[in-house]
C-alpha cells in the first residue's frame, strides 16, 4: 500500500510507542513473578506472631490506581497546554519502573546476606510502578487512536494490545532467570533496560513533539472544514 508522508510519520510514532509499551509491560508484569518470589523468599512478612501471605502485595497496585487515577486525570487537565505529550509520559513511565527496580537492587543486596528485608522496599517499588503505569497506560491507547491512519485504525488498536502481550511474554522469560542470576544483578539489568529505553525515547522528543503539534493542527483544520 502507498503511504502518504503524514501516514508514514504517524506509523513511526506508533512504532516508538509500541516499543516503549513493550519494554514497560515486560518489567511491570514482574509483579506476578520475580517480585512475588522476592516477597515470598526474602521479605519479612511477620506482623506480631502472624505472617501475612506474599500475594497481599498485589493489592497495592489496584488500591493505588483507585486512589491516584482521579488525581492524575485532574493533573493532566489542570496543566492544560503544558500537559506533557504522549512520548514524554512514556519516558516518565519507563523512568519510574526503572526506579522501582532500582530500589530492589539495594533490597536484594541486603537479602543476599541472609536476612529478610523490610516489606517497605516492595511497597516503595509497587508505588513507583503504579505511578509509571498511570503515566503510560491511560495515554497509550488514546495516542494510538489519534495517530492511527484511518484505513488501519482497528489494526492499530490491536498493535497496542500486542505490546502488552509481547511485554508479558518477555517478562516471563526474564522471570525464568530468577534462580540463575544473583538478585541484585537481575534487578540491575532490568533497571538498565528500562533506563536505556527511556533514554532512546527521550532522544526522539524534539521530533515527536513537532509531529504531535503538526498532526494536531492538521486534525483541527480537517474538523473545522
Amino acid at each position: 500500500a502507498h503511504w502518504t508522508p503524514a501516514e508514514r510519520r504517524r506509523l513511526v510514532m506508533i512504532l516508538l510507542l509500541f516499543v516503549g509499551a513493550t519494554v514497560f509491560w515486560s518489567l511491570f508484569e514482574q509483579g506476578g513473578s520475580t517480585l512475588n518470589l522476592f516477597a515470598e523468599r526474602d521479605t519479612d512478612r511477620r506482623v506480631g506472631g502472624w505472617t501475612f501471605p506474599a500475594t497481599w502485595f498485589h493489592s497495592i497496585n489496584p488500591l493505588l490506581i483507585i486512589v491516584l487515577a482521579p488525581v492524575f486525570a485532574a493533573l493532566w487537565v489542570r496543566l492544560g497546554p503544558r500537559n506533557p505529550d504522549p512520548v514524554t509520559k512514556f519516558v516518565l513511565g519507563l523512568v519510574l519502573v526503572a526506579a522501582g527496580f532500582g530500589v530492589l537492587i539495594a533490597a536484594a543486596a541486603l537479602a543476599a546476606s541472609g536476612v529478610k528485608v523490610s516489606p517497605l522496599w516492595l511497597v516503595a517499588t509497587y508505588v513507583l510502578h503504579t505511578l509509571g503505569e498511570l503515566c503510560l497506560s491511560p495515554v497509550g491507547l488514546s495516542a494510538m487512536s489519534r495517530l492511527a491512519p484511518a484505513r488501519i485504525a482497528s489494526l492499530t488498536m490491536g498493535v497496542w494490545f500486542l505490546a502488552s502481550a509481547v511485554g508479558n511474554y518477555l517478562g516471563g522469560r526474564v522471570a525464568s532467570l530468577y534462580d540463575s542470576f544473583g538478585l541484585a544483578a537481575l534487578f540491575g539489568v532490568v533497571t538498565a533496560v528500562a533506563l536505556v529505553a527511556s533514554a532512546l525515547l527521550a532522544a526522539t522528543l524534539p521530533w515527536s513533539r513537532q509531529l504531535v503539534h503538526r498532526e494536531s493542527k492538521t486534525d483541527r483544520e480537517v474538523t473545522a472544514n
